[in-house]
């Protein structure tokens, strides 16, 4: 057998005889491998490779071809330039390697990044040594790029959005190659898509969704405002199909709103974060109205998210959900404790921001240190319209005394020049509650109580500076408490009790992820989706769009 024949496009070896593999072969990841072993490629033809002439043609084609990237080209370097795609027994790293890149639409991934096709074209046409050596490092290139977007995404959040600060671990070519050289193919790429439950359950929403699209989708929209139990009519039909459609209500050929669509609303809310009160009000109809094809662009860009936060979160972490306005105490993949949230204000400099840090500690009976931006921005234009405004503030001088107001001329100062500091004195009224969480970032992010507790009852609730303020505050202590101290209601409470600023370390510091889902699952039931309060997944859908990611089922 040639070279050419052996990599011809027409030929069985990667295809099984089928031009593209079949949908649903592909549905899954890990299934694309299960069973696969029958399709490893036979090795190279037997080539006159004992020529020192070809061994050296080879390596300089190799290393010509590397000298785009030192990575790659330390790597080659490293094993003498051996193959790791194009040697008489790599059939199976080639087979597996064109399995995955085939794999890339599942994913949510731009598959024009790394064609499948291409590359076995390239396979089929390299009938001479140094063609081989510059296919190699194709491969190689392709392997590199296909295994980092699997692993850790395909974006660079930060060139998107700048309240994405999260730091994503990104390994390096060699040790991405080295780790392939040294495994079965089956398992590297196994290994290298997030094992999480949340990234398995969008593949399957992805799927669904993919298939929902193809049939026609969701059916006509809810063409009203809003529909209340008893009414009839054809906006209530309307409603009952898209339901159904859903999967929200079984087959019904009702044509009044009556209890089992009533269920089937509340159920669609709780979903969607809406007050579940079983009436179609303007929030649930807009909810209702929304394409499967926006939703399929919500769970694509949650899988890049998943990929982002591909690492391990600390078997015991807290999570918050911006979109969602909750957070979480995760224990070993359960949620074992959830309270309502409010986060920051959808204009500049206030939207909470996304990253992972470490809590460390809690301060119960806090001073709020009011932050340099919002003294300049917020109460110093107020001072000097009232010098005695916000009596409850006091200014602080830079030896840490407190300043009368009546001694300082507000009018004489701008943001850049404003010498005191600004703080409110531990009280039930101040600003941060009566406990705040400290997780010590530069982003001057935390979790804290609020005095301002009816911001917790609306559906959105983006109102805050960009901390994260809490409805459970003494809750949610009580239960990080719990695993250092026998009564941890009557610790917390007695330090509470005495007025007095305290802090308060926790025995095992706590993970803390600040992420931003408009679209999640849950172990059982309907996908779970929020709107996006700061539009940043729209531009994260953008940029993979421009990237070549695709919409599968849709009709270009």
């Amino acid at each position: 057998m040639t070279l050419t024949h052996l990599f011809s496009p027409a030929s069985s070896v990667f295809t099984g005889g089928n031009p593209a593999p079949s949908r649903l072969a592909r549905a899954g990841f890990a299934a694309l491998f299960l069973g696969c072993a029958s399709l490893v490629a036979p090795p190279l033809a037997a080539q006159d490779v004992t020529s020192q002439f070809q061994i050296s043609a080879f390596k300089q084609a190799v290393a010509e071809a590397a000298s785009v990237d030192e990575s790659i080209g330390a790597f080659y370097r490293n094993r003498d330039y051996a193959p790791l795609f194009t040697g008489e027994s790599d059939g199976q790293r080639r087979g597996a390697l064109l399995r995955a890149l085939a794999s890339a639409d599942d994913h949510g991934l731009p598959s024009l990044r790394y064609d499948p096709e291409e590359l076995r074209a390239a396979f089929a046409a390299a009938g001479s040594t140094r063609e081989r050596g510059k296919v190699e490092v194709m491969a190689a290139q392709m392997l590199v790029q296909f295994s980092r977007d699997l692993q850790s995404g395909a974006t660079e959040p930060r060139r998107i959005d700048s309240g994405i600060v999260r730091d994503i671990p990104r390994r390096a070519p060699e040790a991405l190659l080295a780790d392939f050289a040294s495994q079965e193919p089956i398992t590297y790429f196994r290994t290298l898509m997030p094992r999480t439950p949340e990234y398995v359950r969008l593949m399957r929403g992805k799927l669904e969704l993919e298939n929902r699209i193809a049939q026609g989708g969701w059916g006509p929209q809810v063409q009203v405002k809003a529909l209340e139990p008893g009414q009839q009519g054809p906006a209530v039909v309307a409603l009952r199909n898209r339901l159904i459609a859903m999967g929200y209500l079984g087959r019904s050929a009702t044509q009044t709103y009556d209890a089992a669509i009533t269920r089937a609303v509340q159920t669609f809310q709780i979903d969607h974060g809406l007050s579940a009160d079983g009436v179609a009000g303007p929030g649930t109809i807009a909810a209702l109205n929304v394409s499967p094809v926006k939703r399929l662009e919500s769970v694509i860009v949650a899988m890049e998210r998943e990929r982002w936060l591909n690492r391990p979160r600390g078997a015991r972490h807290v999570l918050v959900n911006i979109p969602s306005f909750k957070a979480q105490i995760i224990d070993n993949g359960k949620v074992t404790f959830e309270t309502r949230s409010v986060v920051g204000k959808n204009v500049p400099d206030q939207r909470t921001p996304e990253f992972s840090d470490t809590m460390e500690h809690m301060v119960i009976n806090p001073t709020w240190n009011v932050p340099r931006s919002i003294a300049t921005k917020e109460y110093l234009p107020l001072f000097q319209r009232n010098p005695n405004a916000a009596g409850h503030l006091k200014l602080i001088d830079r030896r840490g005394r407190v300043v009368p107001r009546g001694a300082v001329n507000f009018r004489a100062y701008n943001a850049r020049n404003f010498p005191f500091a600004i703080k409110q004195p531990p009280s039930r009224s101040n600003a941060l509650g009566l406990v705040k969480f400290m997780f010590p970032n530069k982003y001057n992010i935390y979790l804290h109580d609020t005095p301002s507790k009816s911001l917790f009852n609306r559906d959105v609730r983006a109102f805050s500076h960009g901390c994260i303020r809490l409805a459970d505050p003494f809750d949610f202590a009580y239960a990080l408490l719990a695993r250092q101290t026998d009564d941890p209601k009557g610790t917390f409470q007695s330090l509470l009790r005495t007025g007095a600023e305290s802090m308060v370390k926790l025995d095992v510091q706590i993970p803390v992820h600040l992420i931003y889902r408009t679209a999640f699952t849950q172990a059982r039931g309907h996908m779970n989706y929020r709107d996006d309060i700061y539009g940043r997944d729209a531009r994260i859908w953008n940029a993979m769009a421009e990237m070549g990611v695709k919409l599968r089922g849709v009709e270009s």
